[in-house]
């Protein structure tokens, strides 16, 4: 019985920075895949970042290079820093977790079988 909690979302102005944390239990198995999801108002949800418990990352090519996604192994912690933020950010952000360790943001979210409440992450002036 997997249980993910999420915390970390905000309101931001554009250019500016905030860090999602996911504090994961019962992870009985030896191998995961993690990812973190967005969804706005009307939209499909999408993968952002993936990482699995080898440390293999993927990233959406939309948020290349401003994202980062890293795993507290010690702590059971998922985070991601997200840098650089524009409008088009805004959504609800979930973290998800799925048996296995192979994982990219290629999969669906219907792929990923226990997901967190979701923190919103709003970004605008």
């Amino acid at each position: 019985q997997v249980q993910l909690v999420e915390s970390g979302g905000g309101s931001v102005q554009p250019g500016g920075s905030l860090r999602l944390s996911c504090a994961a239990s019962g992870l009985t198995y030896s191998s995961y895949c993690f990812g973190w999801f967005r969804q706005a108002p009307g939209q499909e949800r999408e993968a952002v970042a993936t990482i699995n418990t080898n440390t293999y990352i993927t990233y959406a090519n939309s948020v290349k290079g401003r994202f980062t996604v890293s795993r507290d192994k010690a702590e059971n912690t998922l985070y991601l820093q997200m840098n650089s933020l524009r409008s088009e950010d805004t959504a609800m952000y979930y973290c998800a977790a799925k048996r296995y360790q192979y994982c990219t943001v290629t999969e669906s979210a219907a792929a990923f079988s226990d997901w967190g409440q979701g923190t919103q992450v709003t970004v605008s002036s």
